[in-house]
């Protein structure tokens, strides 16, 4: 089986045939189920991290890989529920020097369509979110955060467009100001619809890595198929990243592939609070599962996925949640906060919370 991830979703749906698509509903109620509450107030929230204080949620509202539909970065107060709005385009002003690539072409433009995000704090103290986009140019953003409690705003600051040959999906920051990313898939010199995209490319991705002294590389031990979620240990050494079914502890200095666990279609990885990994898995490789997704008008995805923990030493896995239909279907993240699990999907108006059985 051709191993499934996000970016392979439109291409799945664009071979699926009217009457597939027919046999799958979305979810349109929004209500709680068994541990799972769903906040249905979002758009295509993609990717979640949290903020100091854990009072607070980022939220990338996921517009599109082609550019075409612009998203947003949004705010999920935990103690109320509340969605606000923190950034949405049009950026002003000149890069800040020392955040991101000097020759950033300028501000962000009203096309902004966010994926990946990734949260740090930089080597002066500031707060540092890193944002792949889509909008008007392939790059990673740099933004400033600024706030506490429930209280939150973002500046942008910089970027580093991407190469011209390159779909980027997930990134994680490095010391010094730089990061990895990964590379999905090839990008076309002519932009069309992600599925054509899809059906060109050449099989093969990998992690680009990005320093401010050398620029882009490639890092060693990552090629594999349609590389998605990425993170790396708090020193930089280490960069855990999904590709071909399976998530790899990688070496920077050496590619050296340390350790690898199989687990299938995987999305977007992150930091659990207890130190493990938490991934994202779906689970079926059903056509119209993903048609109905890459064509969801309103409500939420009810595709099966579940959510696991890896332990970063031993590669051990648990699972911590698994669903299918309501409340909410398509998990490509799994954001664990003491004992509540949050997780997003790429297609769909919601995120869900999850009470974690930790006896």
């Amino acid at each position: 089986m051709r191993i499934l991830t996000l970016g392979l979703v439109a291409g799945l749906a664009a071979l699926a045939s009217p009457a597939d698509a027919a046999q799958a509903q979305p979810v349109t109620t929004c209500e709680a189920e068994g541990p799972a509450r769903p906040v249905c107030t979002f758009t295509n929230p993609e990717d979640l991290v949290a903020l100091p204080g854990d009072e607070a949620i980022l939220v990338s509202e996921y517009g599109g890989m082609e550019g075409h539909v612009p998203g947003a970065l949004a705010l999920l107060v935990l103690e109320t529920d509340e969605r606000r709005e923190l950034f949405r385009g049009g950026a002003d002003g000149a890069a800040t020097p020392g955040w991101g690539d000097p020759a950033c072409p300028g501000p962000l433009t009203a096309a902004f369509s966010p994926h990946g995000i990734h949260l740090s704090t930089r080597d002066d103290g500031a707060l540092q979110l890193l944002v792949v986009q889509h909008g008007g140019r392939e790059s990673v953003e740099y933004f400033e955060v600024t706030g506490s409690g429930r209280d939150w705003a973002v500046e942008w600051r910089g970027c580093v467009v991407a190469p011209d040959d390159a779909w980027l999906n997930s990134v994680a920051a490095l010391p010094g100001g730089g990061f990895v990313t990964t590379r999905m898939i090839e990008r076309p010199a002519v932009m069309t619809d992600l599925a054509t995209a899809i059906a060109a490319a050449e099989p093969g991705g990998y992690v680009l890595e990005w320093l401010p002294d050398r620029g882009f590389a490639i890092l060693g031990g990552s090629e594999s198929e349609m590389p998605n979620g990425i993170e790396t240990s708090t020193d930089g050494r280490l960069v855990f990243a999904t590709g071909s079914g399976e998530v790899r502890r990688i070496v920077r200095a050496t590619g050296e592939v340390e350790a690898r666990v199989q687990l299938g279609a995987l999305d977007n990885l992150r930091w659990a609070s207890d130190g493990r990994l938490a991934v994202a898995n779906f689970t079926s490789d059903a056509l119209e599962d993903f048609s109905l997704c890459v064509q969801l008008e309103s409500g939420a995805c009810p595709m099966p996925f579940r959510i696991v923990a890896i332990d970063a030493e031993s590669m051990e896995i648990e699972e911590l949640y698994s669903n299918e239909g309501p409340p909410m279907g398509a998990g490509t993240v799994g954001l664990v906060i003491d004992d509540e699990l949050f997780i997003g999907s790429f297609a769909g108006d919601r995120i869900l919370r999850v009470t974690l059985d930790r006896e």
